[in-house]
């Protein structure tokens, strides 16, 4: 096999209560070690080496701090879309020196932002040493492993979207394999020839293998092009990262009715630990959850204003609600419009003020126009939606227990 496909065990992967029967061949192969060096320092080498600079005084441990850290991805689209996305809800992230890993929010004083990798995002939310972090919910549920610690705080960031799949050639043994079930019966998987599944996703590719019933299989590991290693021969089939699908295509790939492990998409994570200890993490939670949830709520609607004849403002609203495509947040605003006529003041339009969906608008203003007459129809991007209570916060608080 070769060096390069680096396989490993996965044996935490594998829930205990779960364990394979006596004759299952379910089998992750181990990694094949490199020489081992030893990392103590080499006492002749270095004996006489003595440093005359004080010590550096140690660093704060997480137990000490009092600032509140949240941990951003430092590399990709994923970080261009968290920056931008904090930019839209007044939070513009300060970093000072591109070469350094911490940077400021300006409106938020005592927030200091991390910039990681996301697997390290989800490691030091564990260890304490993040308080939140934004990830996508894959790498949560890969690197965390259902630890009770972590706590999805937002679920619904609005971009990142992807899904973990299981995906197999298009031909060969595998041309009349389109499900998962069928992928399970194949005669072909013994316990001297196990499917070979290659996947960067080692416990949850574990896990949804033997969820699902597979018992000869062989799980390894490799982090990038995936898809090459089917037509390889390397492997039999991927558990990988897909958007699109246009990649697998083009590689000859396919996925498998429910063969998708899990959907995903970038999310607001916080260690419980903090949001119950921390002073200072849950005012700020509550602070970025509710920007963000005003935020991504404003930013799928439209606030659209009308004039209508109308002989009170009872009137318009009663034909406003007869129309499917409009019904506002809680239903429309009338107000009169005051026309000068001959000198005097009367009330001939009412001006009718109603949000609506923004997949909706060209619907909406049809309506507006031929069913009710409405005329000089304005359209508004809208930056906040405030509701009275975030229900997410609500929740945050049930799961909390406070």
């Amino acid at each position: 096999m070769s060096a390069m496909l680096a396989a490993r065990l996965y044996s935490a992967a594998i829930p205990s209560h779960q364990s394979p029967s006596p004759r299952s061949s379910f089998r992750l192969r181990p990694m094949p070690t490199a020489g081992s060096r030893s990392l103590a320092p080499r006492a002749a080498a270095s004996a006489t080496v003595v440093s005359t600079k004080p010590a550096p005084a140690a660093a704060p441990s997480s137990a000490d701090r009092s600032v509140v850290r949240i941990g951003l991805p430092s590399k990709g689209r994923m970080a261009e879309q968290t920056l931008s996305l904090l930019k839209s809800c007044q939070l513009s992230v300060r970093q000072l020196n591109p070469r350094q890993y911490t940077a400021d929010i300006p409106l938020i004083p005592n927030l200091e932002v991390w910039f990681q990798r996301p697997k390290d995002i989800v490691r030091k939310l564990q260890s304490g040493d993040l308080d939140l972090g934004v990830v996508g919910f894959d790498t949560v549920s890969e690197y965390g492993q259902a630890n009770d610690d972590l706590v999805v705080v937002h679920d619904d960031l609005d971009f990142g979207q992807c899904r973990l799949s299981l995906a197999v050639p298009k031909g060969g043994a595998f041309e009349n394999i389109n499900s998962l079930e069928e992928l399970v019966r194949m005669p072909e998987w013994t316990e001297e020839r196990p499917l070979r599944v290659v996947t960067g996703f080692g416990y949850l590719g574990a896990k949804f293998l033997k969820d699902n019933g597979f018992k000869h299989v062989v799980l390894l590991s490799a982090d990038g092009a995936l898809e090459s290693f089917p037509p390889m021969g390397m492997a039999d089939a991927i558990v990988d990262l897909v958007s699109s699908g246009t990649t697998l295509r083009e590689n000859n790939l396919k996925e498998i009715e429910g063969g998708v492990v899990l959907e995903s998409q970038a999310t607001l994570v916080a260690s419980r630990r903090s949001l119950h200890k921390r002073e200072g993490v849950l005012e700020i939670t509550h602070e970025l959850l509710e920007r963000l949830e005003a935020h991504l709520r404003a930013s799928a609607e439209l606030m659209v204003t009308a004039n209508m004849r109308g002989n009170s403002a009872e009137d318009v609203a009663q034909r406003v609600h007869s129309l499917t495509s409009i019904c506002g947040l809680q239903g429309p605003t009338i107000s009169p419009v005051y026309c000068r006529r001959d000198g005097e003041v009367a009330v001939e339009y009412y001006a009718m003020n109603v949000v609506v969906p923004q997949k909706l608008l060209y619907k909406a203003i049809q309506q507006l126009r031929s069913q009710i007459g409405g005329s000089g129809v304005l359209v508004t991007k809208l930056t906040y939606i405030f509701d009275e209570e975030t229900p997410r916060w609500r929740n945050l608080l049930t799961e909390l227990g406070l």
